[in-house]
């Protein structure tokens, strides 16, 4: 076998991810126990040896460089999957440790993940959680994510999905917007409402809204003079101002409906879902810490 590495390059690549962790050289030194001129050594060695600019430095602030982001990604994946084999072979992979980066899109954060995390934390003390909360679309292997949720099935083989739940959707109104323009009976009278709209992060177009008539599923555009890009929660935000109907996930608004803040509209047309996926990379020796964490996840019961 051909070494590639030897121990300075390793502990280079270390010293990098640190500061790369920490943004700051200072930090990464301090936690490494080694002078900040060590780290900057230690990066510039990297860099002469990729022939890439790793960082860029400003008198205010130092970040990744593009190349940089991705270096860092695989890095930070190769240095995690060592420690385990470490601790693995060592009879030391009893305790989950280390950290774990998970995106998940904001109502399924908000509603599902988010609370399940203090008694994630409580079981696994040792796993630190960082949570990027936004419904765009992470790439696992430039951004260095562990795994992801979203709403439906990769395209891409390296990934793999598993179904966390089918949410149902309902749509919903207030009392006085409804007193005011009145009750549809249908999906055609909709077009008489004022009906919010959400642009898809993947796509850029307007989600479409899907209702069932017998065993028929339909998928109907919508209008109405809201639209909102990046939150999905928004749209719950203005449906509860009275600002029009939307069709939203029935866990989001379910306390508002048992309230009568809320209204059901259209229920002989309900019962349509949509699933959410729990996503991450397909690898045959996954890290303790992300097995207990989809293990803990699939075997969440929600209300």
């Amino acid at each position: 076998m051909t070494r590639y590495f030897d121990d300075l390059q390793l502990g280079s690549i270390e010293l990098f991810c640190l500061a790369a962790e920490t943004g700051s050289f200072t930090a990464a030194a301090t936690q490494a126990g080694v002078t900040p001129a060590a780290v900057s050594r230690s990066v510039a060695r990297l860099e002469e040896r990729l022939g890439v600019r790793l960082f860029v430095r400003t008198t205010r602030q130092m970040r990744l460089s593009e190349e940089g982001q991705r270096y860092y990604a695989h890095c930070r994946q190769a240095l995690a999957q060592l420690v385990d084999a470490e601790r693995e072979a060592t009879g030391g992979q009893v305790t989950p440790s280390g950290r774990l980066r998970i995106s998940a899109p904001t109502p399924y954060a908000h509603y599902r993940l988010l609370p399940l995390l203090p008694g994630f934390r409580a079981r696994y003390p040792q796993v630190q959680l960082d949570l990027h909360v936004s419904n765009r679309n992470v790439d696992f292997f430039e951004e260095g994510f562990d795994m992801a949720i979203r709403g439906r099935e990769p395209t891409d083989s390296r990934l793999v999905a598993r179904r966390l739940e089918d949410a149902e959707l309902v749509v919903v109104g207030t009392p006085a917007y409804l007193a005011q323009v009145g009750m549809p009976h249908t999906p055609d009278d909709l077009a008489g409402h004022d009906c919010i709209q959400f642009d898809i992060p993947s796509t850029g177009r307007k989600a479409l809204w899907a209702f069932r008539d017998g065993e028929a599923l339909q998928e109907r555009e919508t209008s109405g003079n809201y639209t909102c890009q990046g939150d999905f929660l928004a749209t719950s935000t203005l449906v509860k101002s009275g600002a029009g109907l939307m069709q939203a996930y029935r866990f989001t608004v379910q306390r508002e409906l048992d309230s009568g803040e809320l209204l059901e509209v259209l229920p002989a047309f309900g019962g349509t879902s949509r699933p959410f996926m729990l996503i991450y990379p397909h690898a045959r020796h996954l890290p303790l810490r992300v097995r207990v964490f989809i293990d803990y996840l699939m075997q969440a019961r929600f209300p």
